[in-house]
C-alpha cells in the first residue's frame, strides 16, 4: 500500500470531513503561516500525533512545494497508517489556491 497525491482543494475538502493535515515545514515557517487547522508534525511532535490519529484515519501531509511530503507520506505508510495523502504543490499550492491560512502577522 502507498499514499495518494491530491490537490490542495481536495485536501481542504477532506479536512472538512475529519482528515488531519500534517504540515512538516520548519517551525519558523509553520509559526509564520500554515493551512488552517494544520498539525505541525515534527520529530518532537510525532508521539502526540500518534495519540491523535488512528491508523485508518485519513492523514494529509504537506510541506513547502509537495516534494518532502512524499517521503513523510511513505514513512507513515510504513508505520502502518492506511489512508495517507500528499498535497500536490505543498503549502505554496495551498496559498495559490486561496485556501484558508492562519498567520502570526
Amino acid at each position: 500500500m502507498s499514499f495518494k497525491e491530491i490537490s490542495p482543494e481536495q485536501a481542504w475538502e477532506m479536512m472538512q470531513n475529519g482528515a488531519m493535515l500534517a504540515d512538516i515545514r520548519d517551525p519558523q515557517r509553520f509559526t509564520y503561516s500554515h493551512a488552517k487547522g494544520a498539525f505541525h508534525l515534527t520529530n518532537q511532535s510525532f508521539l502526540q500525533f500518534e495519540e491523535l490519529v488512528d491508523f485508518d484515519s485519513p492523514i494529509i501531509v504537506s510541506c513547502y512545494h509537495g516534494v518532502s511530503s512524499r517521503n513523510v507520506a511513505t514513512f507513515l505508510v510504513e508505520q502502518g497508517y492506511e489512508n495517507v495523502f500528499s498535497v500536490i504543490g505543498g503549502f505554496d499550492g495551498w496559498e495559490k489556491a486561496g485556501l484558508p491560512i492562519e498567520t502570526a502577522y
